[in-house]
């Protein structure tokens, strides 16, 4: 499926489809682990990220986020919009 197929932002990310939130996930830039498979990897200058496909929600662990080097974990329901969803962690730490 192509992102192109989403519902519009404004639903709730639990009313889009498993393959549809993949395809919105590929379109962002993300990258699926080979070895787990509910993972997604992206990188932005100047962060990076791991993104799990939990039972209720989405998990962001953004890597060595803050000046100590310490990651920063940030969890989203599948009940926020996909334009929520997708501002937050997109935004970076």
């Amino acid at each position: 499926m192509q992102a192109s197929n989403l519902p519009s932002a404004d639903t709730a990310l639990y009313n889009h489809p498993l393959p549809l939130i993949e395809a919105w996930l590929t379109a962002q830039g993300c990258k699926r682990d080979t070895e787990s498979l509910h993972t997604w990897r992206i990188q932005q200058a100047p962060w990076q990220a791991e993104i799990e496909l939990d039972v209720d929600q989405i998990t962001v662990r953004y890597l060595n986020a803050d000046a100590s080097g310490q990651d920063l974990t940030r969890a989203f329901k599948y009940s926020l919009s996909r334009e929520d969803i997708e501002a937050a962690i997109f935004a970076g730490p």
